[in-house]
């Protein structure tokens, strides 16, 4: 059997649960996702359509562009998860909405040329410029 894991809003009443590991996690650090989330960058990771649901209440969902949502708690406002028709049949979660966000590691980064220039990470991950990976 799979393990479970959840996650859940600031407030508690938006919560989500996933069977398996992520399929990926990476840093995002595009402009959208910085006013998203009020941060300088984030972190999401993928999970599989058919392999997560919302186990509290609905979040509140805002179209950001043409294809994409942005799931959010209603309450509270904490950032929840992103999904786009440019990723069909997966939906990306905030890994700090976790209730364990060291189960996962991101293993690159994206949209990487519209970093913050002062921000410096210090890996040696791979970065994607442009962003046409997740994210």
């Amino acid at each position: 059997m799979s393990e479970r894991h959840t996650g859940r809003c600031l407030c508690g009443a938006v919560t989500y649960a996933f069977t398996g590991d992520p399929t990926w996690c990476c840093y995002c650090h595009c402009e959208s996702c910085r006013r998203g989330c009020s941060a300088p960058v984030t972190v999401f990771f993928g999970v599989d359509d058919g392999n997560w649901a919302w186990t509290g209440e609905a979040p509140a969902v805002f179209r950001s562009s043409p294809g994409v949502r942005r799931y959010f708690c209603g309450a509270c406002g904490s950032p929840m998860a992103f999904a786009s028709d440019r990723f069909a049949g997966e939906i990306h979660f905030y890994q700090a909405s976790l209730d364990d966000p060291a189960i996962c590691e991101p293993t690159y980064h994206v949209h990487h040329a519209e970093r913050l220039p002062w921000l410096h990470l210090d890996d040696d991950l791979p970065r994607n410029e442009a962003g046409s990976g997740r994210a």
